[in-house]
């Protein structure tokens, strides 16, 4: 927002593919570890400026086919990935799957270079960096804390999460150039946004979590059809993306989200109730529509909160949808994890029982982001 999103864009692809090759050639765990948090630097900037780009190049309604137009991308890059993964990792090995980042991230660096360049969205300031270090700790402490510590030690790590979290909202409000502006946060639309993404991309979190073991131990599937069983959901958001944005556009994106939320509850309750002797068939049947419910949510939200954004601010915007997604998904991961955990180590009816049990606690939080939709409708269009 302060310097450009085109140069940012390009800084940030840069950095990817840097690190991608820094993980194909590195001589051990320490170096692989240390870039790969490079490349997270560097997909985060790609996630997050790739849609306050996308947005701020549309015409008035046109913001839904963009959201939908990247929700197909990105499914198509999930599929993609786990598909060449699979093979790389069978082939030549883990070091040929990094590098074969490599060609992507020089063809995006130079698409990306064909953007116009575009001016700072709003004046250069000082940048926040006690806000950073104090969100850094916040996120760190708690992602830390859900993931696998002991009762005494994710205790600790939420109480520190929590007090840096308290310390960020200090210093946010009282800073002059603040990394978050606090009127983000109260600005309905904006706020229920960010919480529908991050309940949203928990129950997403379920099938990824549930499906490889429901798949494998309840229904006996070998590797490769469990592989090609769960690509089903990345294809569905591929071909559901594009639609999906014509319909917010059309018909707005309120009405679509909540639609696509009533989808994504119905396709959860479904997984809740289904039989074993349902077989593959009776899994790929709700995994369809909560699949296709969470790409006409996914347009709707990120149209919402990219109209909302302004352009100003459409950068940081961005960056906290972002930010809501990855909460979602370390959330649900330990959240719906522990639900599920107790079925991972007995027999299939076990695993079917914790399956079950899993997706109807992860069906009620579709109806948590209903109503986090009905606090944000007033601003809504």
């Amino acid at each position: 927002d302060m310097i450009g999103r085109r140069r940012v864009l390009l800084g940030g692809i840069a950095l990817f593919g840097v690190a991608s090759a820094m993980c194909a050639l590195a001589p051990g765990l320490p170096v692989l570890v240390a870039a790969r948090a490079l490349q997270g630097l560097g997909a985060a900037v790609m996630l997050s400026l790739g849609m306050a780009l996308a947005a701020g190049g549309q015409q008035p309604r046109g913001t839904g086919r963009a959201m939908g137009l990247l929700g197909s991308m990105s499914a198509v890059g999930t599929a993609l990935g786990l598909a060449l993964g699979g093979l790389l990792l069978a082939g030549p090995g883990w070091r040929a799957v990094f590098a074969a980042t490599l060609p992507a991230a020089l063809l995006a660096f130079v698409l990306a270079r064909r953007l116009p360049r575009d001016a700072p969205a709003r004046p250069a300031a000082p940048f926040d960096v006690a806000g950073l270090l104090l969100l850094v700790a916040t996120l760190l402490a708690f992602a830390l804390a859900c993931t696998g510590a002991g009762p005494a030690t994710r205790g600790a790590l939420l109480g520190a999460s929590a007090l840096a979290g308290i310390l960020f909202v200090r210093a946010q409000a009282r800073t002059r150039a603040p990394l978050v502006p606090l009127a983000l946060l109260r600005d309905p639309v904006l706020a229920s946004g960010f919480a529908m993404t991050a309940l949203a991309m928990a129950l997403m979190m379920a099938t990824m979590l549930v499906g490889p073991f429901y798949l494998g131990r309840a229904l006996g599937l070998s590797a490769g059809e469990v592989g090609a069983t769960l690509a089903v959901g990345p294809l569905v958001a591929a071909l559901a993306g594009v639609p999906a944005g014509r319909i917010v556009d059309r018909h707005g994106a309120h009405g679509a989200g909540a639609v696509g939320l009533a989808a994504m509850t119905l396709g959860a309750g479904l997984l809740a109730l289904l039989p074993v002797r349902a077989g593959v068939a009776g899994w790929i049947a709700p995994l369809v529509v909560l699949t296709a419910g969470y790409a006409l949510f996914q347009a709707a939200n990120n149209t919402a909160v990219m109209d909302a954004a302004g352009d100003a601010r459409r950068g940081v915007v961005a960056g906290l949808a972002n930010l809501a997604r990855q909460l979602g998904l370390i959330a649900g991961s330990a959240l719906l994890g522990a639900v599920f955990a107790p079925g991972m180590r007995e027999t299939a009816q076990d695993v079917a029982a914790a399956m079950h049990a899993t997706f109807t606690v992860a069906a009620l939080l579709p109806l948590l982001a209903l109503g986090a939709s009905w606090l944000g409708r007033p601003a809504r269009r």
